[in-house]
């Protein structure tokens, strides 16, 4: 009896496919950005380029991104880049509301207000963001103990400073009251 083949899967078939898409230099796309936003109080915090040249690109902005303001950086770069040469999917957004900080500036931006952070053993604590700088931050964590002897629980804070690279993430917290 001779030996069957077996049909290559469609999804083989399709990520073949994009493999010979050539994809578009992520240093590229940032170079871009970076010079579009640097006289407007948007800033850049992330580019993601998948298969297929599927790009999106996060930007933030202390008080907010506007709509327009994705909408104008996402007609400046498809009218530099070539659809010719590379064919590609683009996606210009601002970062969500309790999406992982993945800059310095938004750690800055939300100093003053409570944020969740996981750290890498694992361990996930809410409390402040009191203070950041390029290389961490500093959280302010209140809560309540009962001092030997005594009737009632007092609130104690503690500060914890933590370099980025010890967080797996740190994302602001909303609480409904």
């Amino acid at each position: 009896m001779g030996k069957q083949e077996t049909p290559l899967p469609f999804l083989f078939m399709v990520d073949f496919i994009h493999f010979l898409i050539p994809m578009i230099d992520k240093k590229t796309l940032i170079d871009l950005a970076e010079a579009y936003l640097q006289d407007s109080p948007n800033y850049l915090v992330d580019v993601l380029v998948g298969s297929g040249n599927v790009i999106t690109i996060e930007i933030d902005n202390d008080e907010g991104v506007d709509i327009n303001d994705c909408a104008a950086l996402s007609r400046h770069l498809e009218s530099i880049l070539d659809r010719d040469t590379e064919d590609f999917e683009l996606t210009v957004t601002s970062v969500g509301l309790t999406s992982p900080f993945k800059t310095p500036r938004q750690y800055r931006k939300h100093e003053g207000e409570e944020v969740e952070v996981l750290n890498k053993k694992g361990v996930k604590l809410t409390g402040i963001l009191e203070s950041s700088d390029n290389e961490g931050f500093t959280l302010s964590i209140t809560k309540k103990v009962k001092p030997e002897g005594a009737k009632r629980k007092v609130e104690v804070t503690d500060r914890v400073r933590y370099m980025f690279d010890e967080v797996k993430y740190t994302k602001y917290l909303i609480r409904f009251k």
